[in-house]
């Protein structure tokens, strides 16, 4: 029955189906750079944690290089902050672009299924006249 329907905006729904699957790519890519730079900013405190302090043994040249390197930690702790904070903005940006443009596609889809429905009533439609012809063919026959 269906298989003669023809939905006008059939291009502008792949179109709009085509943007949401791109914005999807955008969000998942996002996504996980995002967990990437937090799983660097864990690693690099938790060698913050593992050198900080002074032990036992340990040599004035030793505690020295690990001062300097503790300090390059930081500062790269401190850096990683500020990128996660920058990815975690630019994710939701990327996630409401992703909210919008499946708003978009859903209301061609709903055009397109409402256009469905109507068709299909009007094949209905016509194909009780035609059933309804043949009977009343059939009677005007036997009578």
């Amino acid at each position: 029955m269906s298989e003669n329907f023809k939905f006008s905006l059939e291009k502008l729904l792949e179109i709009r189906v085509e943007k949401e699957e791109e914005s999807k790519r955008n969000f998942t890519k996002t996504q996980r750079e995002k967990q990437k730079t937090e799983e660097k900013l864990n690693e690099l405190k938790g060698n913050y944690d593992k050198y900080n302090g002074i032990k036992k043994g340990e040599t004035l040249i030793y505690q020295k290089i690990k001062k300097n390197y503790l300090f390059a930690l930081d500062k790269g702790i401190n850096e990683t902050e500020k990128e996660l904070i920058t990815k975690a903005k630019e994710l939701e940006i990327r996630r409401s672009d992703l909210v919008k443009k499946q708003i978009d596609r859903k209301t061609v889809d709903i055009l397109k299924e409402r256009q469905l429905i109507e068709f299909n009533k009007e094949e209905d439609r016509k194909e009780q006249l035609f059933i309804d012809e043949l009977a009343l063919y059939a009677y005007m026959r036997k009578h």
